[in-house]
């Protein structure tokens, strides 16, 4: 088995899972490669820790039959843009906080590896959004995808912008508020729903378009088919706004023509056979903790 090891973060937090993993894909035999920054940041942290049997990764290839991240949510979203559409499921052990997509916890590592080199696991496929803008933005083009959600934000400026927006090229509103988050059903649980947002199961054939602190209170989320194509055009008082991809910001000037619609491909994520997105939604956000239930 090939195994690739994404992280961002070697600290308290991360140090004895990183430790764990390692060993454990060591007596395993595993052929492991960490990506170069997150090796380098090792380290720099943990110089007495000896990793030289670990091959590093800049890209990925199809050979890779794993990618592990080890972090939270936000890690997960940046490992994905080195899987992009080649196809190569990823798993998540959880040194964040809420972890949806993260669902490893630190003291389940090693069952959870091994369970993965015995096929105990099914293939959860969640879609994408994509976006293209007119003019092009050349932060965007490259990596023009997203996971959780593409949002766009008010910039310097307390005052609100107004978000033109149109379904399937009809118009639906302008949404007077702080921003407007386009949201897949791997984002319910995200962004989206810190705002107000509807929790959508990952095999949902939806997105969610939620505002954002709206002025207009009528404003509710709303959830549409995922064939949908978006179109967004941002007002106000200021000449910029942002856009955000996941984790990834870029500026975008007053007027630009914003085209969201579901990516050609999909990510395909690891879920173990113990765990369970309904069991990760009671657990997060605590439905259990009423003993009615």
């Amino acid at each position: 088995m090939k195994v690739a090891v994404f992280g961002r973060f070697y600290n308290k937090t991360t140090s004895s899972s990183v430790e764990t993993l390692f060993n454990y894909l060591l007596k395993k035999d595993v052929d492991a490669y960490i990506e170069t920054e997150f090796y380098n940041i090792i380290k720099a942290e943990a110089p007495n820790n000896n990793y030289s049997n670990f091959k590093t990764f800049d890209d990925l290839d199809k050979s890779f039959d794993l990618l592990v991240s080890v972090g939270g949510d936000g890690t997960i979203l940046r490992a994905i843009t080195f899987v992009k559409d080649i196809d190569i499921p990823i798993i998540g052990i959880n040194t964040g906080r809420l972890g949806f997509l993260a669902t490893i916890q630190v003291d389940g590592i090693e069952n959870a590896i091994q369970d993965i080199i015995d096929g105990k696991y099914t293939i959860s496929e969640r879609t994408l959004l994509s976006v293209e803008t007119v003019p092009e933005n050349a932060d965007i083009t490259p990596l023009n995808f997203a996971l959780n959600e593409i949002a766009v934000n008010r910039k310097n400026t307390t005052s609100m912008i107004s978000v033109e927006t149109y379904l399937n090229g009809e118009y639906l509103t302008s949404y007077w508020s702080d921003g407007l988050i386009v949201a897949s059903p791997t984002g319910s649980t995200g962004y989206s729903l810190s705002c107000g947002g509807p929790v959508i199961t990952p095999d949902t054939n939806s997105f969610i378009l939620t505002p954002i602190a709206p002025h207009n209170l009528s404003a509710r989320p709303l959830v549409i088919p995922d064939s949908t194509e978006i179109h967004l055009k941002v007002t106000g008082r200021e000449d910029n706004h942002l856009i955000s991809l996941d984790s990834r910001i870029a500026t975008l000037d007053n007027n630009t023509l914003i085209k969201i619609k579901k990516a050609p491909f999909k990510i395909k994520m690891i879920d173990l056979l113990n765990e369970s997105f309904l069991d990760t939604l009671r657990k997060k956000l605590l439905w259990g903790e009423d003993k009615r239930n």
